[in-house]
């Protein structure tokens, strides 16, 4: 307890500590973006669960810190799911709470040197298995994983290529160990400098050795419609045609237009259809819509990206497969039913989609579809790009979100799955922040703020060949998971020695003057 001093004896400030200190990393994603901070901002986060007096108190004080970091990742639904956005931080804090025993075990106390050459490697894999956990759709999805942060900073985007963005946060958590390390126990400087110089050549070696996306000579001509905030869907359908009719002459390959940018399923409104084939025909272009409805072919609503032609709807067709939680169903609605009752939970289920589509967009550009926080999925964008996709194409709104940094966060999260995957990716939304970026994940023009009701035309550079990412996928997760498998194992054996090694006892214990004569047979 002497870093934090005798103020932390009490376990309610001690936790409120902790929430504070996991809220830290937050500014190093978009709006403030603050990159650079990532790499120190675990720091005091570290320092207080090294410093618990038990494990179990360093379990809370994990499971604080991790309430800490989800609300104010979360912060942009309180306005919607109200007190249940805490319920929600509380529930997926909770993941946190083995790390900080992990944490403790590694860096409690004054380890040695071999313990925090371990914990440089231990605790990076802990953080990844807690990321892994949380990207489970049904609790929340990978929203804020701890290297998107490191969305604009070119070397890092090399290293997603080759590891993703699972790389980037076992990277980003070791350098914060190595610093606290540092700074709680400066005579183990040698390990905690060797950590950080094994990081900054692992950068150099990737930055320098690792492929790049091959240009094929070929471009395509993508145009991103965004409306803006316009209410109801046959004024929002209205101004979406009135900018895209801009288009005419303008030579575009492909109009992409936002998530629910259509209201109406397309068989029930034929009029819609044959407006879309028209503009279709005027531009010369396929035109790649979103349809947030009730569908006629079958029971439920569906968010769906649907491509239309000049004579009318391609037949490609791409239902979303991975739903908001609590924004378009309600996980265990007959358990968490009530969420409706305190915030702007969905009413009712949509349906889910079975499996992802490649869509053929004109000559020789095949596209791959997503919708809305899909985006923070590596593993769709992934799997997009090994069935051919030439660019990925993202369709979102977050409208409901307009002032808050959700909008910003999610259009960088198109960075890493362009570099992830070696593909081009455009972003493109009904309000903003709409974004276009090449194989490298380099921004391509400025982006469309929430501001702005209006089109972009980019010339996106197309590729081919396939990243590390793609070839060997989440292989920095297994990588952790064979990290601490292997703790697991030293432990338990070390833990059965220790019983060998305590001495039974030699005899029954004494009797005492306490003892009735009845427990003796008297």
């Amino acid at each position: 307890m002497k870093t934090f001093g005798p103020w932390l004896t009490s376990p309610w400030r001690r936790s409120a500590v902790g929430a504070l200190a996991g809220a830290l990393p937050v500014p190093a994603f978009p709006a403030p973006g603050l990159w650079w901070w990532a790499f120190l901002a675990l720091v005091p986060w570290l320092l207080l669960v090294r410093s618990a007096p038990t494990g179990r108190r360093a379990m809370y004080d994990g499971w604080s810190g991790g309430f800490g970091f989800m609300l104010a990742m979360h912060l942009w639904l309180l306005p919607n799911l109200h007190v249940f956005t805490l319920v929600i931080a509380a529930l997926l804090g909770a993941l946190w709470a083995p790390w900080g025993r992990l944490v403790r075990r590694f860096l409690g106390g004054v380890p040695s040197w071999g313990r925090v050459g371990a914990a440089l490697v231990v605790v990076p894999s802990g953080w990844l298995a807690v990321e892994l956990v949380r990207s489970w759709q049904g609790l929340g999805g990978p929203w804020g994983m701890l290297g998107a942060s490191q969305w604009q900073v070119e070397p890092a985007l090399r290293l997603a290529s080759v590891g993703g963005v699972w790389l980037l946060s076992f990277l980003v958590v070791a350098v914060n160990v190595a610093v606290a390390v540092l700074v709680a126990v400066p005579a183990h400087r040698v390990p905690a400098v060797a950590g950080l110089a094994a990081t900054a050549a692992t950068a150099s070696a990737v930055w320098v050795w690792s492929p790049r996306p091959d240009a094929d000579g070929r471009q395509a001509r993508i145009a991103v419609v965004q409306p803006g905030v316009v209410d109801g869907p046959e004024r929002r359908f209205d101004r979406e045609e009135q900018l895209t009719r801009r288009l005419v002459g303008q030579d575009v390959d492909l109009i992409v237009w936002g998530e629910s940018s259509v209201g109406y399923d397309l068989d029930d409104r034929p009029d819609l259809a044959r407006r879309l084939a028209q503009l279709s025909r005027a531009t010369g272009a396929d035109i790649l819509v979103n349809v947030d409805a009730r569908r006629s072919d079958r029971p439920g609503i569906y968010k769906s990206s649907i491509l239309v032609g000049p004579d009318g709807p391609t037949g490609d067709r791409y239902d979303k497969m991975r739903l908001v939680p609590f924004g378009e169903y309600i996980p265990a609605r007959s358990l968490l039913g009530w969420a409706t009752s305190v915030g702007k939970a969905a009413g009712e289920d949509r349906r889910r989609g079975t499996e992802q589509v490649v869509m053929s967009a004109g000559p020789g550009l095949r596209i791959g579809p997503m919708v809305c926080f899909e985006t923070a999925f590596p593993d769709m964008s992934r799997h997009l790009t090994e069935d051919g996709a030439d660019v990925l194409v993202a369709q979102s709104s977050t409208s409901t979100f307009q002032q808050s940094w959700a909008p910003g966060q999610h259009a960088s999260l198109g960075a890493l799955r362009a570099a992830e995957t070696g593909r081009p990716f455009v972003h493109a939304t009904l309000t903003g922040v709409s974004a276009v970026y090449d194989a490298s994940g380099r921004r391509l023009g400025p982006w469309l703020g929430t501001d702005a009701s209006t089109t972009a035309v980019h010339e996106v550079p197309l590729t081919e060949g396939v990243t590390p990412y793609v070839r060997f996928g989440d292989w920095p997760v297994h990588a952790a998971l064979l990290v601490l498998a292997a703790v697991c194992l030293t432990e338990g054996v070390s833990a059965v020695r220790l019983r060998r090694r305590t001495p039974a006892p030699l005899g029954p214990p004494a009797r005492t003057g306490r003892e009735s004569p009845a427990r003796h047979g008297r």
